[in-house]
Parts: structure tokens; sequence; C-alpha cells
């Protein structure tokens, strides 16, 4: 299905430097605002309790997020658990206060909203667990990174395995560069997000390297350049509907979902956003500058003169 055909190539790589300064440019300021202001953790992460309480009807959740806001727990998250009668409440840590006591505020603050509401539980997060968790989600990262590379180096060549991680590093860092920039709550969801947006924008690069190898096989009097600036222009009409389709179901979330999906999101849409950028100006720029040709990817065939010459 394509919405359009380009009668002829859109010269991308020939604005390929351009671009790339572009891209290092967003990446070091992306850097910059992790490096000087870091990320506004969550809950999840620096440690706090949890409580869980249940209603007889399904309460106002707004009301409940108010109430407890008043009580100085301005970053306290408030969302549905389960079902819709079912609520649970993350509080941060606070000075001087035990779990117990925040539970007793917190309990209190939801009876003023709702005085038929039980309480279900009460469970205390460590800062201890929430380092824990941090770690063992980078190390999640790290382990996505390395699977990636090891699936294009055996898919394609390892130059385009390079050339994707570049690519899916620069979306990753600017995502965590908004969130730092904005201090805007980097949640477990927006580990999830990113973590998303990493196969995502893998993907995209896979269909233009696919068509790259191709292409090769096809233009065997084009140049690198040429050839990459076909494949692109070729899958212009698929990106655009992979994308749209894409962003019209995160908008949905963005705008409907509340505030329990609202930074997940916003970090899918940057993702989305920069993967379009970063899988022609980055993944597909960076393949040229490492020297990309047609014997990389076109295997050679071993005649019976012993002489050698390439699959067509």
């Amino acid at each position: 299905m394509e919405f359009f055909r380009l009668k002829r190539d859109i010269p991308f790589m020939r604005h390929a430097l351009i671009f790339n300064l572009i891209s290092f440019a967003t990446f070091a300021v992306a850097v910059f605002f992790l490096a000087t202001r870091g990320l506004h953790l969550s809950i999840e992460f620096t440690g706090g309790t949890v409580i869980e309480v249940s209603h007889a009807q399904a309460p106002e959740l707004e009301k409940i997020r108010d109430a407890v806001g008043k009580l100085g727990y301005a970053e306290a998250q408030v969302q549905n658990f389960g079902s819709s009668r079912d609520v649970l409440i993350r509080l941060p840590l606070a000075k001087g206060e035990n779990a117990g006591q925040q539970s007793e505020k917190a309990m209190a603050a939801v009876k003023s909203v709702d005085p038929q509401a039980q309480l279900r539980r009460v469970e205390f997060v460590g800062p201890q667990v929430g380092s824990e968790l941090a770690a063992d989600g980078a190390m999640a990262l790290l382990f996505v990174v390395i699977g990636i590379m090891i699936y294009l180096a055996i898919r394609f060549e390892w130059k385009f395995a390079v050339a994707a991680i570049v690519a899916n590093l620069h979306d990753v860092v600017i995502i965590l560069g908004f969130f730092a920039a904005f201090q805007w709550e980097f949640s477990l969801a927006v580990l999830a997000a990113v973590l998303a947006v990493l196969g995502y924008s893998v993907n995209e690069s896979v269909v233009i390297f696919d068509r790259i190898r191709e292409n090769f096989r096809k233009m065997r009097k084009a140049s690198p350049r040429e050839v990459i600036d076909n494949a692109i222009t070729s899958t212009a009409s698929r990106t655009i509907i992979t994308h749209l389709s894409t962003e019209m179901m995160v908008v949905s979330m963005l705008i409907f979902g509340g505030p329990a999906l609202f930074y997940f999101a916003l970090a899918l849409t940057i993702g989305i956003v920069f993967g379009i950028y970063s899988s022609v100006f980055v993944a597909a720029a960076m393949a040229m500058w490492l020297g990309i040709k047609r014997e990389d990817l076109v295997k050679p065939v071993k005649k019976k003169d012993d002489e050698f010459e390439l699959v067509p």
C-alpha cells in the first residue's frame, strides 16, 4: 500500500553532512541537560510508600489526586489498579515520616473524598530497592542494544549494525535529554517506552537497509550514494504510513490516557518523531560514511575455475 510514488530520487545523502552536524548538536544538548540537570526519577527508582485502596464504586481520581496533593505530596501518583474501583497511590519519601504515618495521612485524604474507602495494603519501597531497579533497567537497555547489534551484524553487515546502533542511541539520548531538560518524571512506564522506541527505530532502519541491499544487486552501476537515495525514496510512502498510523495511536493515549499514560505516550511521541529523522539522516548516512559498498552485501561465489564472481 502506498500513498504516493516518487518518480525521481530525492538526494538525501547530498545534505547528509549538514543533517549529521544538526544531529550531533542536538545530541550534545541532550547530553548537557542529562549531565547538569539529571533525570527526575519516580518513586519506583527513589523509593516511597505504595498504598492500595478499594472503593465501593469507581472514584474520581482527580479529586483523590487533589486531596493527596494538599498534604504536601505534589509528586504523588494516583491511578487505577486492577479495576476501576481499586486505586493505587504512590507517595514519595518524606523526611520524618514512615510508611505508617504516610498511609494514615493519605487514607484521611481519601476518606474525605469517599468515606467508604478501605485500605487494602501498604508497602514501603526503600532507596536501595529503587537503586537496584534503576541498575536493572540500565542492564535491560544494554542487553537490548547488544542484541540489536548481533542481529543486524548477522543479517546484514557490521557497518549496518554500527550505523543502526548509533541511530538508536541518538533517539534514546534525545528522549532522555527532553526529560532532563523539562524535569518530566522518569518512571518505569517511560523506561518501557524507551525500550519500545529502540525496537521501533531499528525496524525502520532494517526496512531501509533491506532496500539498500536489494538496490546494490539491481543498480550495479550506481554509486553507494545513489543506491541509498533510491532506497530511502522508494520506502518513503511506507515510512509515512507506518509513522502516521503509530502516532495516531500514541496521540490518543497522550490525550485520553490520563496521567498514568501521559509520560509514556510523550516519550513514544518524541521517539517516533526523531526515529524518522535518525533512520534517514543518521543510520543511512552513517552507513555511507563507513564506506558501505556492493561487495559488503553481495556474497561472492566460487566458479569451477577457482575464480570468484559476485552473486547478482
